[in-house]
């Protein structure tokens, strides 16, 4: 390993749960000059499942973001560079000799670290003090460049009179204001500047810097980018009768991240597993009371208490009196695994998608247990800090897709699971009740499940358990 290798160490994307092959930079914590330690977070990231805070395991100094934010990753590619001897480029200047030419191995802008931290790609702003011209070096790297200490420490000679400092050189054939020298660096531009001329079909070469030390702003890019518009738009015929245009009218996301991941799981659920789905609308007027009673109960002071509660409950409960619901269709191996444990899904809607998450051993948990569970993925469910660990290993699945006032729906699998069961909005209904049509609080549940390894029969008896104690809610002591 070189010495260069030593002290600038590079930290690559990791594997954050189960595999995956990208995450997206959410946000960096860090920038380039900024003091980092051993387990400090430098960025967050969002993977196909969750987003993802991820710590340094090193200490230094900033060097480089090789991404900026909204960039998708690759597993396995390095995202930062860390000088982790910072100060040890200011050595002596080297002597004359040592001058005649770059230092072997670094690019021309690192070679200027010493004199200034920047990005790679970024130099340092041109001089505006006029220097004694030098012999020019074979490989065309002017001796400056090569030795930038040993020529800010030598004095410079008085001017016989005053000069006007030279103007701003245009962009051209020239390199950090050494007119005659062809380019040999890149225009300087972060990298999401980069990115938007990328997307906006914008030559970085033609535009004009107005940033500081000579860097591309997001508004030069826009500029040159209208610039070039009216060319790119001149009729070359005939006029023709004027028409909207579409692209002015939509908006264009690329897929990624969760809703990515959320449409090939569902792809892959749809046509694979196939589905059945069956409904049941019931009187749910005692299950309404005894959430009510629940809401004053002491033993559940502070958790929280609504429906989907007790439909959690009691869909535990039936799949305890069928416990064969309750497994997976391997398909490598040709075999239905039956499980022992209910790891209960939730699926909710977060700004960042779709996600379902699992209360792990639910089916052991009391009632306030699973209501403190329940209340805890949901509210790190919303603020997106849901773990993969956490979306994974589930059996069964429940959907509220009464909260949106729906009436219910046909929900497809999650992926490696038997069943998932909807439950609809609870609305007041002329219902009758012990020979009378009475209001009543009604609701709709839905039961999809794989008809590979659960028929009609089991799959019916569920869904029917599931409705008798929802409707009677003293089942959940007799039967549960």
């Amino acid at each position: 390993m070189t010495a260069v290798e030593q002290r600038f160490r590079e930290f690559k994307m990791p594997d954050v749960g189960e595999g995956l092959t990208e995450a997206e930079i959410l946000k960096w914590f860090v920038a380039p000059g900024d003091t980092v330690t051993d387990g400090q977070v430098v960025c967050e990231v969002e993977t196909a499942k969750a987003a993802v805070e991820l710590p340094i395991p090193f200490n230094g100094v900033v060097h480089e973001l090789r991404f900026g934010e909204g960039e998708t990753v690759d597993v396995g590619t390095v995202i930062i560079s860390v000088d982790t001897q910072p100060g040890a480029g200011e050595a002596p200047a080297p002597a004359p000799e040592a001058a005649a030419g770059p230092v072997a191995g670094l690019e021309p802008a690192k070679q200027q670290e010493g004199r200034q931290a920047n990005l790679v790609g970024y130099g340092a702003a041109p001089s505006s003090t006029k220097r004694r011209p030098r012999k020019p070096v074979p490989g065309g790297q002017p001796p400056e460049a090569a030795a930038p200490a040993a020529e800010s420490a030598r004095p410079e000679p008085a001017p016989a009179r005053p000069e006007p400092a030279p103007a701003r050189p245009e962009p051209g054939p020239e390199l950090n204001g050494h007119a005659g020298q062809a380019r040999a660096a890149r225009p300087l531009a972060k990298p999401p500047v980069r990115k938007l001329a990328k997307d906006l079909g914008v030559d970085l070469e033609t535009v004009a810097p107005s940033g500081p030390d000579g860097i591309i702003t997001r508004e030069d890019v826009h500029a040159a980018a209208e610039a070039v518009a009216p060319v790119a738009e001149a009729p070359t015929a005939a006029p023709v009768a004027p028409t909207a245009p579409s692209a002015a009218r939509e908006r264009r996301v690329p897929v990624k991240g969760v809703r990515k991941a959320t449409a090939q799981a569902m792809v892959g659920s749809a046509f694979t597993a196939p589905h059945v789905t069956e409904f049941v609308t019931v009187d749910i007027t005692r299950t309404m009371k005894l959430v009510a009673d629940l809401k004053q109960d002491p033993d559940m002071a502070g958790l929280r208490v609504n429906p989907l509660l007790l439909v959690a409950k009691a869909l535990l409960v039936a799949i305890k009196r069928n416990p064969d619901i309750n497994a997976t269709w391997d398909e490598d191996n040709q075999e239905i695994v039956y499980k022992d444990y209910v790891n209960l899904g939730i699926a909710a809607a977060t700004p960042r998608g779709l996600i379902v998450p699992n209360i792990k051993d639910a089916d052991a948990k009391t009632l306030p247990e699973l209501a403190a569970a329940l209340g805890e993925l949901v509210s790190t469910a919303r603020e997106g800090k849901t773990s993969p660990a956490a979306m994974s290993g589930g059996t069964v699945t429940i959907t509220n897709v009464g909260v949106f006032g729906v009436d219910t729906g046909t929900p497809i699998l999650n992926p490696g699971e038997s069943a998932i069961l909807a439950l609809g909005a609870v609305k007041l209904q002329p219902w009758v009740h012990k020979g009378e049509v009475k209001p009543r609080q009604v609701t709709t549940l839905a039961l999809s499940f794989d008809h590979r390894l659960v028929d009609g029969e089991l799959g019916s008896k569920v869904l029917a358990d599931v409705a008798a104690v929802l409707e009677r809610p003293r089942r959940l002591i007799t039967w549960g």
